[in-house]
Protein backbone atom coordinates (compact mmCIF):
# COMPACT_ATOMS: atom_id res chain seq x y z
CA UNK A 1 0.00 0.00 0.00
CA UNK A 2 1.34 3.33 -0.61
CA UNK A 3 0.70 6.14 2.19
CA UNK A 4 0.50 9.76 0.42
CA UNK A 5 -0.64 11.91 3.24
CA UNK A 6 0.35 15.41 1.63
CA UNK A 7 -1.19 14.27 -1.49
CA UNK A 8 -4.42 12.76 0.08
CA UNK A 9 -4.90 16.33 2.15
CA UNK A 10 -3.99 18.55 -1.01
CA UNK A 11 -6.65 16.12 -3.05
CA UNK A 12 -9.35 16.68 -0.20
CA UNK A 13 -8.76 20.06 0.11
CA UNK A 14 -8.59 21.06 -3.91
CA UNK A 15 -11.33 18.38 -4.77
CA UNK A 16 -13.55 20.13 -1.80
CA UNK A 17 -12.79 23.68 -3.84
CA UNK A 18 -13.97 22.08 -7.24
CA UNK A 19 -16.27 20.79 -5.31
CA UNK A 20 -17.80 24.03 -4.01
CA UNK A 21 -17.14 25.82 -7.66
CA UNK A 22 -19.14 23.28 -9.25
CA UNK A 23 -22.07 23.61 -7.31
CA UNK A 24 -22.16 27.54 -7.64
CA UNK A 25 -22.44 26.84 -11.52
CA UNK A 26 -24.90 24.30 -11.31
CA UNK A 27 -27.11 26.95 -9.41
CA UNK A 28 -26.59 29.44 -11.17
CA UNK A 29 -27.30 27.73 -14.23
CA UNK A 30 -30.80 26.34 -12.46
CA UNK A 31 -31.31 29.69 -11.30
CA UNK A 32 -31.49 31.13 -14.66
CA UNK A 33 -32.58 28.18 -16.58
CA UNK A 34 -29.72 28.18 -18.99
CA UNK A 35 -28.74 24.48 -19.81
CA UNK A 36 -25.87 25.58 -22.15
CA UNK A 37 -23.15 28.02 -22.26
CA UNK A 38 -23.65 31.48 -20.28
CA UNK A 39 -26.78 32.85 -22.54
CA UNK A 40 -24.48 36.46 -21.98
CA UNK A 41 -24.71 36.39 -18.54
CA UNK A 42 -21.56 37.97 -16.81
CA UNK A 43 -22.13 36.47 -13.40
CA UNK A 44 -22.67 32.86 -14.62
CA UNK A 45 -19.76 33.72 -17.45
CA UNK A 46 -17.69 34.56 -14.38
CA UNK A 47 -18.46 31.11 -12.35
CA UNK A 48 -18.14 29.08 -15.36
CA UNK A 49 -14.47 30.14 -15.75
CA UNK A 50 -13.47 30.04 -12.18
CA UNK A 51 -14.54 26.23 -12.20
CA UNK A 52 -13.04 25.46 -15.35
CA UNK A 53 -9.61 27.18 -14.09
CA UNK A 54 -9.74 24.56 -11.16
CA UNK A 55 -10.15 21.74 -13.12
CA UNK A 56 -7.71 22.97 -15.75
CA UNK A 57 -5.04 23.59 -12.91
CA UNK A 58 -5.75 21.04 -10.19
CA UNK A 59 -5.00 17.49 -12.26
CA UNK A 60 -1.65 18.10 -12.91
CA UNK A 61 -0.47 19.87 -9.74
CA UNK A 62 -1.88 16.67 -7.47
CA UNK A 63 -0.18 14.08 -10.23
CA UNK A 64 3.41 15.75 -9.52
CA UNK A 65 2.51 15.81 -6.16
CA UNK A 66 1.70 12.14 -5.91
CA UNK A 67 4.73 11.38 -8.19
CA UNK A 68 7.23 13.25 -5.53
CA UNK A 69 5.54 12.28 -2.31
CA UNK A 70 5.56 8.22 -3.81
CA UNK A 71 9.41 8.73 -4.98
CA UNK A 72 10.41 10.16 -1.67
CA UNK A 73 10.41 13.69 -1.62
CA UNK A 74 11.25 15.18 1.78
CA UNK A 75 7.88 15.68 3.03
CA UNK A 76 7.88 19.12 4.63
CA UNK A 77 8.96 21.36 1.74
CA UNK A 78 6.75 18.83 -0.42
CA UNK A 79 3.74 20.11 2.18
CA UNK A 80 4.23 23.69 2.22
CA UNK A 81 4.44 23.37 -1.39
CA UNK A 82 1.08 21.37 -1.81
CA UNK A 83 -0.27 24.13 1.30
CA UNK A 84 0.68 27.07 -1.39
CA UNK A 85 -0.83 25.48 -4.34
CA UNK A 86 -4.18 24.77 -2.46
CA UNK A 87 -4.14 28.49 -1.08
CA UNK A 88 -3.23 29.96 -4.46
CA UNK A 89 -6.08 27.60 -5.86
CA UNK A 90 -9.02 28.65 -2.74
CA UNK A 91 -7.98 32.86 -3.39
CA UNK A 92 -8.38 32.57 -7.10
CA UNK A 93 -11.86 30.38 -6.89
CA UNK A 94 -12.56 32.63 -4.21
CA UNK A 95 -12.44 35.65 -6.49
CA UNK A 96 -14.81 34.25 -9.36
CA UNK A 97 -17.04 32.75 -6.21
CA UNK A 98 -17.99 35.84 -4.67
CA UNK A 99 -19.12 39.14 -6.22
CA UNK A 100 -17.11 42.36 -5.10
CA UNK A 101 -13.86 41.00 -4.37
CA UNK A 102 -11.07 42.87 -5.97
CA UNK A 103 -9.35 41.84 -8.70
CA UNK A 104 -5.65 41.37 -6.72
CA UNK A 105 -7.35 38.28 -5.41
CA UNK A 106 -7.29 36.86 -8.49
CA UNK A 107 -3.97 37.90 -9.34
CA UNK A 108 -1.88 36.74 -5.84
CA UNK A 109 -4.27 33.65 -6.73
CA UNK A 110 -3.06 32.66 -9.78
CA UNK A 111 0.39 33.73 -8.61
CA UNK A 112 0.90 31.50 -5.42
CA UNK A 113 -1.02 28.68 -8.29
CA UNK A 114 1.82 29.07 -10.50
CA UNK A 115 4.51 28.86 -7.74
CA UNK A 116 3.16 26.25 -6.28
CA UNK A 117 2.86 24.42 -10.20
CA UNK A 118 6.57 25.30 -10.34
CA UNK A 119 8.02 24.12 -7.44
CA UNK A 120 5.82 20.54 -7.68
CA UNK A 121 8.02 20.21 -10.91
CA UNK A 122 11.04 20.75 -9.18
CA UNK A 123 10.32 18.67 -6.16
CA UNK A 124 9.66 15.66 -8.39
CA UNK A 125 12.62 16.68 -10.81
CA UNK A 126 14.99 16.46 -7.73
CA UNK A 127 13.49 13.19 -6.84
CA UNK A 128 13.81 11.73 -10.25
CA UNK A 129 17.29 12.44 -10.97
CA UNK A 130 18.57 11.44 -7.42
Amino acid sequence: MIDLPVTSLAALLNGALLLGLTARVIFQRRRDRVVLGDNDDRSLTKAIRGQANAAEQMPMALILCALAEAQGAPLLPLAITAALFTLGRYMHGAYFAIHGLHWRLRFWGMLATLAGQGLLLALTLAVVLE
